[in-house]
């Protein structure tokens, strides 16, 4: 059971990151809690923190003399260091003076300063954790009877589900922001394009980048989600009349958006870990939260759900989220322990799950239980596959398993032990 201090916000929901805040201050001098804005950032770190200092509200005075942001009582939060880049090389040294003691300090960030910010990486001293938007059993709305822990221990019962497209619709729309649990839906769709209007017209045009154009290009993002779409499609989708973006401008672009972790890159995944698949494979892109994707493309739960082709394409945006946050505890869990599956062949998985003692797990999306026999078809050509060089020696998986949306059951095939899991039973 997991301790706070006495600054945890009233009505706080435990997050699945509180694990890992609390395991690397034990081990770390400082730790950073990197995510988008309004994920939780700032509430999870002053649950264990003893003082704060929030640099947004008098960034002036901690540009003068950066020491002053380490003042307080310790573990001590430090939110939105990046307005101030010179506090992390002062935070730095300051583990480094202390010889290393645990647990002094703790950044948030919702966006990384830029590069030509001369900084120490902070690498042995403050310990990066990626905090992302609420999964489904953070929302309350996962009955968490299905463990991915226990999975990969050959652990499983079966149980019901009773969650529903609309459901899903609705959780997708309404997207994992702490701070919206309650909210009505058309605060919350309202809510969201408030993000993304400042992300364009403030994040983005900070680092020297168009409104305009960022959103174009945002949309893109959104109409080509869960695919490694090239940069031409990206200009194409981008282009305001004859006026076309050139590919170094869209790349850079993308990588501003990672800089704020509004966009996220799937990468590729072959078995042998000196694969060159693994740097060939282009990465699929999602945005951070499903909910980013629904307002740029205009969407409700009731078009969503009339929209077949995109609800499954969301759902799966929405089953990558969730799974990245569970994978993320898992022991020997590495820094970015999801990837994907795609061959010359033509055979693609949908999430692979590798951990850093070479164990794997290969999850198929589907959003309903008709197309469960295409995704165990998937499941086994990639096994077959992984076991047809003996002499590479690749391992098994674990397990495998198509995650689905409208399903009754979590349940294991007795034919070839694949299981089928409702996305609304997981927890990490």
């Amino acid at each position: 059971m997991i301790s706070y201090t006495n600054l945890c916000p009233k009505g706080y929901r435990p997050r699945h990151v509180d694990t890992l805040v609390r395991q690397r201050l034990e081990d770390f001098g400082a730790i950073e809690i990197q995510g988008t804005r309004w994920s939780g950032k700032s509430w999870t770190a002053s649950a264990f923190a003893e003082s704060t200092t929030r640099v947004d509200e008098g960034s002036g005075l901690y540009i003068e003399d950066p020491g002053l942001a380490l003042l307080g009582q310790q573990p001590h939060v430090i939110d939105e260091w990046q307005d101030v880049p010179a506090i992390w090389n002062r935070v730095r040294h300051s583990v480094d003076d202390s010889g290393n003691k645990p647990g002094q300090y703790i950044l948030t960030g919702s966006s990384s300063p830029n590069n030509s910010e001369e900084r120490h990486s902070g690498a042995g001293r403050i310990s990066r954790i990626r905090m992302r938007t609420m999964t489904l059993a953070e929302q309350g709305l996962s009955t968490q009877t299905v463990s991915l822990a226990r999975l990969f221990d050959g652990q499983f019962e079966p149980c019901s589900s009773a969650f529903n497209l609309a459901d899903y619709a609705r959780a997708i729309c309404h997207g994992g922001w702490p701070a919206l649990l309650e909210a009505t839906e058309t605060r919350a769709q309202r809510t969201v394009s408030e993000y993304l209007d400042l992300l364009f017209s403030v994040s983005m045009r900070k680092l020297g980048r168009d409104p305009v154009l960022s959103r174009r290009i945002a949309v893109s993002l959104a109409r080509n989600l869960g695919t490694s779409a090239t940069l031409k499609t990206l200009c194409n989708d981008a282009a305001a009349g004859d006026v076309v973006p050139t590919e170094e401008t869209v790349s850079k672009y993308l990588s501003d958006f990672a800089l704020n972790f509004f966009l996220d890159e799937l990468p590729g995944w072959d078995a042998p870990v000196k694969s060159r698949s693994r740097v060939r494979t282009k990465p699929k892109r999602y945005l951070d939260d499903p909910s980013m994707a629904v307002s740029l493309l205009s969407l409700s739960p009731q078009r969503l759900i009339q929209e077949g082709q995109l609800f499954g394409t969301l759902f799966e945006s929405l089953c990558y989220h969730d799974i990245a946050v569970y994978a993320s505890l898992l022991p020997g869990a590495g820094t970015s322990p999801v990837s994907y599956y795609a061959d010359a062949d033509g055979l693609e998985v949908d999430l692979i799950i590798e951990l850093r003692d070479g164990r794997w797990a290969a999850l198929e999306v589907k959003l309903g239980e008709s197309k469960v026999p295409d995704a165990v078809k998937n499941l086994n050509r990639l096994k077959s596959k992984i076991a047809a060089n003996p002499s590479a020696r690749n391992k098994e998986p674990e397990f495998m398993a198509v995650l689905v949306g409208a399903a009754p059951y979590a349940r294991q095939r007795k034919e070839d032990g694949i299981y089928v899991l409702p996305l609304a039973t997981l927890t990490a």
